[in-house]
């Protein structure tokens, strides 16, 4: 059988055309090295947003070159100096997903809960030192379930001590926000929510300086509930492990006037769920008096 030939004349044709094609691409993106080398510059320089944008090139139109894994690690820090802490996960997540046993993998998973971390902790409470903990806790639960899920896959990891330190501040927020939630309750006339929100602490977060607030309020909200028996117990553990708490009268009762001087008939608080009634809640908050456990627990910069 005899061989089928094409044309010299119209092969070369293609040849130029497919020739020119390329050309005309690495034109208009720039070759694979010259937008990395682009990149470098721009991260040197902390000009975020060019770096991203040769980053982002180099993903887009050469995803398996020479640096398309380094590219993609490099997006997520990137993203993350620029604050883009949504774009921080979802970069994170792509590479977890294309190179899952990839030597850097760890960086990725520890990166997803850095930036949920940073959202919690915004740039202003920071600066200024601002109390957060009253605040929506989403990011701050999401950052906890992240770190957990990266130390429980790479327990080893170099990332591995920092994630730790930063879970035991997150901790110490999440346990704080339900005694705020609490003293909302307690402002609210809803003291059973109160002492829920008390006993959640000191069976989820034992070791958080919120604990001495948590069993005051359980102690105070069973009593206001008349459900002394509950109420006792949990002045005695107050008693026994924190004497000192400002709940606490100099004989170790319980002050049960502490937090909110309670009105028997005020039938108001009861119609209105609190919204009408005048009477003012200090609420438990022995953050300052406490604050000597922190010693231990310093919040990660």
């Amino acid at each position: 059988m005899r061989a089928l030939t094409l044309p010299i004349a119209p092969l070369l044709l293609v040849v130029l055309l497919l020739t020119g094609c390329a050309s005309n691409k690495e034109e208009k993106v720039g070759s694979e090295q010259k937008l990395y080398e682009t990149a470098q510059s721009s991260m040197n320089s902390s000009n975020w947003e060019a770096a991203i944008n040769a980053l982002n090139l180099i993903e887009e139109h050469y995803p398996f070159g020479t640096y398309g894994e380094q590219s993609q690690l490099e997006l997520i820090y990137a993203h993350f100096q620029s604050e883009n802490f949504d774009d921080v996960i979802a970069a994170a997540d792509r590479f977890i997903r294309l190179h899952p046993q990839h030597r850097n993998t760890d960086y990725a998973y520890y990166m997803k809960g850095f930036a949920s971390y940073s959202k919690e902790r915004s740039f202003l409470s920071s600066l200024l030192a601002i109390d957060n903990t009253n605040r929506d806790p989403g990011a701050a639960k999401d950052a906890l379930a992240q770190f957990g899920d990266f130390l429980l896959r790479y327990p080893h990891s170099v990332y591995a001590p920092d994630a730790q330190k930063r879970m035991t501040y997150l901790r110490n927020v999440l346990a704080r926000y339900e005694i705020h939630v609490a003293n909302y309750y307690f402002k609210r006339g809803a003291y059973m929510a109160a002492a829920n929100r008390g006993r959640y602490v000191v069976e989820n977060f034992q070791t958080t300086p919120a604990v001495p607030d948590a069993l005051a309020v359980m102690a105070q909200a069973y009593f206001l509930l008349s459900m002394d028996s509950l109420a006792q117990d949990s002045v005695k553990v107050l008693v026994v492990n924190f004497p000192d708490h400002p709940a606490l009268k100099a004989n170790g009762e319980f002050d049960r006037d502490y937090t909110y001087q309670f009105k028997k008939n005020d039938w108001l608080k009861y119609a209105t769920l609190g919204l009408l009634s005048k009477d003012e809640t200090q609420g438990f908050d022995s953050q300052d008096f406490y604050n000597k456990e922190k010693a231990n627990i310093a919040v990660p910069q």
